[in-house]
């Protein structure tokens, strides 16, 4: 299941005012084409007037570097002043920059006090990222009935990426009772707008019939749209269900493609089962090296089974050479990360190893744990 979304940074967009007259419409005008300098020229007596509007236009100009040498201390001066008029766009910016520590210095307690002012006046990308900070713990204890409240009001607005968190926090039951139906309820909204992550999670909804029928069928067709859109989990899942023929005509070619566009980006358990498919020769030509490769890239990310696979491609000298110092180091890292067949292949191998040559694989595994996989 996807997890929350990270704090986010809406782009940033010149903001119109009609009532404050030709001046400001003629800076607007030179900024949309382009001519940052008579923008600036025309914003800058308004903006020293008080004008907020103008103040904040300010504030992207010197953020961008658009007509000026860019300068987040001065933009954010510019949305200091604009936000102390109330100025919602302008406290959410301000927020943004104390929480990154552009301009400014990082300050966690001020981005969450700007983002506060702005999501009380509805600003939606506040109410976002003060969910965020509350499911999370950042700078603010952590308070997941908290979140729950600042993600409904922008998921009331029709934020995919609200909505999609929020029915994470159903789905977890964090902040409110564990509601299946409402999960689901939340993702298809994110999801019939493009929300790849909503997609990916209402396929999974479908996939094990929470809150709504298992369909198999409607699971893959969500696992597709969110794939489509370059998502690894959803390129993983659709490769389970051509695997495992479910909702589609099993087809391990097509689970080959799909395991291995999510294994590209990294995804361990993509990158285990494609290597078991190398290994047992279904949808691909059988290739015990590139079964090995993909089993390393997994366990090196901490993958037991693949973690005790690898292990057992150097028992038996199948795409390695035969080696049984390093078919025991792999074993012994898959036993202590779950492996239930660890144990098996363990027993097996110190059978034919001598007392050193256990020893010496037992202080490998150390080793490559110790250096987060780097040194195996």
């Amino acid at each position: 299941m996807r997890t929350l979304a990270i704090l986010i940074l809406s782009l940033l967009t010149l903001l119109s005012a009609p009532a404050l007259g030709a001046d400001f419409d003629k800076g607007l005008t030179a900024a949309k084409r382009g001519d940052y300098a008579t923008a600036l020229r025309e914003w800058m007596p308004l903006a020293e007037q008080g004008h907020a509007r103008a103040q904040y236009n300010l504030g992207v100009l010197y953020y961008k570097g658009e007509g000026v040498e860019q300068d987040y201390a001065v933009a954010a001066e510019w949305y200091r002043r604009a936000a102390e008029q109330g100025f919602a766009v302008a406290q959410y910016y301000l927020g943004v920059m104390y929480n990154n520590g552009y301009g400014v210095e990082q300050d966690d307690a001020m981005a969450l006090k700007w983002w506060q002012r702005a999501a009380k006046q509805g600003d939606a990308d506040a109410q976002i990222n003060l969910g965020v900070m509350y499911g999370k713990g950042e700078g603010v204890e952590q308070d997941y009935a908290v979140a729950v409240g600042w993600y409904r009001r922008a998921a009331e607005q029709g934020i995919a990426i609200a909505q999609h968190n929020l029915g994470v926090l159903y789905y977890e039951g964090d902040g409110v009772d564990q509601d299946y139906a409402a999960a689901a309820k939340w993702y298809r909204r994110a999801a019939e707008q493009g929300d790849a992550a909503a997609q990916n999670n209402l396929g999974l909804m479908y996939d094990e019939g929470h809150g709504v029928e298992q369909d198999y069928a409607a699971a893959v067709e969500w696992y597709r749209r969110a794939a489509k859109q370059g998502d690894a989990e959803a390129q993983y899942n659709l490769g389970v269900m051509y695997d495992k023929g479910e909702g589609v005509a099993q087809d391990y070619t097509a689970a080959a493609e799909w395991y291995r566009r999510a294994a590209e980006e990294g995804y361990a358990k993509a990158q285990y089962y494609l290597g078991v498919l190398y290994h047992k020769g279904e949808g691909v030509e059988r290739d015990y090296a590139a079964a090995v490769e993909w089993y390393r890239r997994a366990a090196k990310q901490g993958y037991a089974m693949a973690q005790n696979n690898l292990g057992l491609m150097y028992a038996l000298g199948d795409g390695v050479i035969q080696d049984y110092v390093q078919a025991h180091m792999w074993g012994n890292i898959a036993k202590s990360n779950g492996s239930a067949n660890a144990e098996k292949l363990l027993t097996l191998l110190e059978k034919r190893m001598t007392t050193s040559q256990i020893s010496e694989a037992q202080a490998a595994a150390r080793d490559c744990v110790a250096t987060d996989y780097k040194g195996c």
